[in-house]
């Protein structure tokens, strides 16, 4: 049994915070070939999710949140914002799970936010997610710049 408790959550948000990425995620699967994968993500504001999306294999996402606040967006092929949600346990905003082939992407809004991510398997970094050309690469000049255009765009930040 796997047990997600306090103490688990503030050991991957201290983890998150001294890494150079931001985040950290946690794998509750034993094995890259699982059908299910299951994991933890920590996220301080700072860090960026490059918008992506799963198919070829089709597989599907879905995040819960667990603590703080975090922008779930979907996009369009194009790049236009098509939907999001704050997901936020404070206000009952509690997931989203993203279809197979939706762009998507993670913007943290809170020190400390956590989410449960359950994809389908397996995982391929060869073929697991692919990026959109029309946001800016992790590491990229542009990365905040994007984010901030996004939070605009939905009202979060003027």
């Amino acid at each position: 049994m796997i047990r997600i408790d306090k103490q688990m959550i503030s050991s991957l948000i201290d983890q998150a915070r001294t890494s150079g990425r931001k985040r950290k995620n946690l794998n509750f699967h034993t094995r890259s070939s699982d059908p299910l994968q299951r994991m933890l993500h920590a996220m301080e504001p700072e860090t960026y999710v490059q918008p992506h999306k799963h198919e070829n294999p089709d597989k599907r996402e879905a995040f819960v949140i667990l603590r703080g606040r975090v922008a779930a967006i979907a996009y369009t092929p194009a790049g236009k914002i098509s939907a999001w949600i704050v997901l936020d346990p404070s206000v009952e905003s509690f997931g989203v799970e993203f279809g197979a082939g939706v762009w998507h992407s993670l913007i943290a809004l809170e020190t400390g936010s956590v989410v449960f991510e359950i994809k389908d398997g397996p995982w391929n970094p060869a073929d697991d997610k692919f990026f959109a050309g029309w946001a800016p690469k992790e590491g990229d000049a542009g990365c905040e710049d994007f984010k901030t255009k996004v939070l605009q765009t939905i009202g979060i930040v003027k």
